[in-house]
Parts: C-alpha cells; structure tokens; sequence
C-alpha cells in the first residue's frame, strides 16, 4: 500500500485545493493531509485564515479523495514522515529545485520516499479570492 501526504492551510477553499487532493490520491492508495493550525499560519504568513482551523479541518475530512486529516503544526517534513511512514509526499511545483526541498530530495531518498510535484491550479488561489471579496465588499 503506498501511502501519499500532503499539506495546506486549506483556506478559502477552491478547485486549486481540489485538484492537488485529487491528483494526490490518483498517485497513492491512502492519503494523509496535515491542515496547517491558525498558530501555523500566522508564524509563517503573519496573517490568521479566514476560516477557522477547525473548519478547515472538517472541509478537508468531507473530501472523498482524503483518507486522513492530521493538523500541521510545524513545516518539518522529514519529523512528518517519521511520524506517519508516507511512501510519497506531494506539493506544488513552485518548491522543486529550491535548496530546501533539494535538500528534502537527499535525505528521504534512502528511505525511498518520493516527492511528487504538482503545478499549481492556473487563474485561482486563496489570494485572489480574499481580493475579489475585498473589492466586493468595499464598494
């Protein structure tokens, strides 16, 4: 059985969010997905979601492609994989060939954990959506 992870805050949820669950769970027989927590968020973004961790959580839960929700509490991959034993772990293509993920590439290669990238959904994000909700609103 292999088993595929990924991660996200999950925010505002799209067709972008769906995709990669979907392609995720197309290239692994159980998914796990760490839900960044609020604290997470705001220690790397500097900014609080939309939604509520908890929320975003039973959104994530509701998907018929995820098989396991797990809060992300940190971003250390390599802590994630030793604690859940992923055989792949998927994320967007905007991280390959950064010194960061190379480095991941290296150490989970004697293990034989994949990383699998996805490109990101085109003409969608949280982002936008949070602007498009504050033009909406301001006028």
């Amino acid at each position: 059985m292999i088993i595929g992870y990924t991660t996200g805050v999950f925010d505002l949820f799209h067709i972008g969010h769906l995709n990669i669950l979907k392609r995720a769970k197309e290239k692994c027989d159980f998914l796990i997905v760490g839900v960044s927590t609020d604290e997470l968020v705001m220690q790397y973004k500097n900014k609080t979601p939309v939604i509520s961790f908890e929320e975003r959580v039973q959104i994530v839960e509701a998907i018929k492609y995820v098989d396991k929700v797990v809060p992300q509490t940190h971003r250390d991959k390599f802590a994630a994989w030793e604690e859940y034993k992923f055989d792949r772990m998927f994320v967007g293509d905007d991280w390959k060939g950064s010194p960061l993920f190379t480095e991941l590439e290296e150490k989970f290669k004697p293990f034989g954990v994949e990383i699998v990238y996805f490109p990101y959904t085109e003409g969608t994000s949280s982002t936008m959506l949070k602007k498009a909700l504050a033009t909406l609103t301001s006028k």
